[in-house]
């Protein structure tokens, strides 16, 4: 290697070291904490590091030392003696033992012992709930106290996804439906699954909290400023675990307020349209907004589905099949029924919880209609509810 190559890659390795404008962006520490509990992690963390190192230092320093002053090429004369005796081997072991005994117990053991405390205090003065239930792939949020429940989704564009645009800013971290919270409240988070493990992780809320089916885990939150917090599932879930982000927008009190009472209004005004007769333009242009949402990552933007994996929508006999009997109850198996109750040991959820009347019928009438498909056929809200 030439002299000129060498100090190349040698200034090229310092520059890793230089300002920030010469060089990409590199983290060092933990995101800056938003929450109590993130902080208090933060602050371990740091001891820990600290000590680790301090050790770290200290053996190294001997090694080298020994081994630079007790070198063959100083003439330095070996020991004699063949074993250093029972007392000294047993001296020279517990006192190191003691060391680490206590540095593990005192030093290290009680800060970390208060965070554990600290993350399993989930009720204490909590204001608030909120319940976080994952699926492939999205997250459904609902607040008990308010009677609100929303779905939040992936909002990156297909464009996107396919390559066939420039990525955002917040590529693969972007929702349509972010989880909103009050500054300065202790919100309670349940956290549970409908089909696999998922995991909801808030790097700055030093919270991460596996959402199993069939339990209910707990975790806690009190956001110190406002602003939009960006995490992901952190668990391998699936196809889709890339696109299931988690935002959570935190506002001030009389904000909170306000977006409570607007999507309550929100609820009612899409109940009581539930009650009409839609339109077939108004169920396609509606169902392609949720298929697009809900049902193209896994059967594909055009219907065709991944082969092995997700079936086909289009030509599908369960497409073209019937809904409902001469009695008006869902046909078993059927197209209504396969989107409302899903298909046990699939990745196919049960979508009658996630999705509203509306959302059920424009999907299905879409579905019917698209890809090929032409059964002419609408699905209406009213229908829906009808059979839930």
């Amino acid at each position: 290697m030439s002299a000129r190559r060498a100090i190349s890659m040698l200034l090229g390795g310092l520059a890793v070291f230089g300002p920030a404008s010469a060089r990409a962006s590199l983290d060092w520490n933990l995101p800056p904490p938003a929450t109590p509990l993130a902080l208090d992690t933060l602050h371990v963390h740091n001891t820990f590091m600290v000590i680790t190192l301090t050790i770290f230092v200290l053996v190294f320093a001997i090694m080298i030392y020994s081994i630079v002053v007790h070198r063959k090429s100083r003439n330095h004369e070996p020991a004699a003696f063949t074993g250093p005796g029972t007392a000294a081997q047993i001296f020279w072991t517990l006192i190191p033992f003691l060391i680490l005994v206590f540095i593990d117990f005192i030093v290290m053991g009680i800060p970390a012992y208060h965070s554990v405390e600290v993350m399993q205090d989930t009720r204490t003065d909590a204001d608030m709930v909120v319940k976080v239930t994952g699926s492939q792939w999205k997250w459904q949020y609902e607040y008990p106290e308010e009677g609100i429940k929303l779905v939040s989704s992936l909002a990156t564009p297909r464009a996107q996804l396919d390559g066939q645009a420039a990525k955002g800013e917040h590529y693969l971290r972007e929702v349509d439906n972010p989880l909103v919270l009050p500054v300065g409240k202790k919100v309670r988070i349940l956290l549970t699954s409908t089909d696999v493990i998922h995991t909801w992780w808030v790097p700055q809320f030093g919270t991460k909290r596996d959402a199993i089916p069939g339990f209910i885990r707990e975790t806690w939150a009190t956001i110190a400023q406002p602003g939009v917090y960006r995490g992901q599932c952190a668990e391998l879930c699936g196809t889709g675990h890339a696109f299931m982000p988690v935002v959570v927008q935190a506002v001030m009190e009389p904000e909170y307020r306000q977006w409570v009472a607007q999507k309550k209004a929100e609820q009612s005004a899409q109940a009581a349209s539930a009650q009409r007769t839609w339109s077939r333009d108004e169920l396609m242009k509606h169902g392609q907004e949720i298929y697009a949402k809900v049902c193209a990552v896994c059967h594909q933007p055009n219907g065709q589905g991944i082969p092995g994996t997700f079936p086909a929508l289009a030509g599908s006999k369960l497409v073209n099949g019937p809904l409902l009997d001469a009695a008006g109850r869902l046909v078993k198996d059927g197209h209504l029924d396969r989107v409302m109750n899903g298909k046990p040991g699939t990745a196919m959820q049960a979508f009658k919880a996630t999705l509203s009347d509306s959302d059920i019928a424009a999907v299905v009438t879409f579905e019917r209609n698209s890809f090929g498909n032409k059964m002419g056929d609408l699905v209406q809200p009213a229908q829906v509810k009808a059979v839930r």
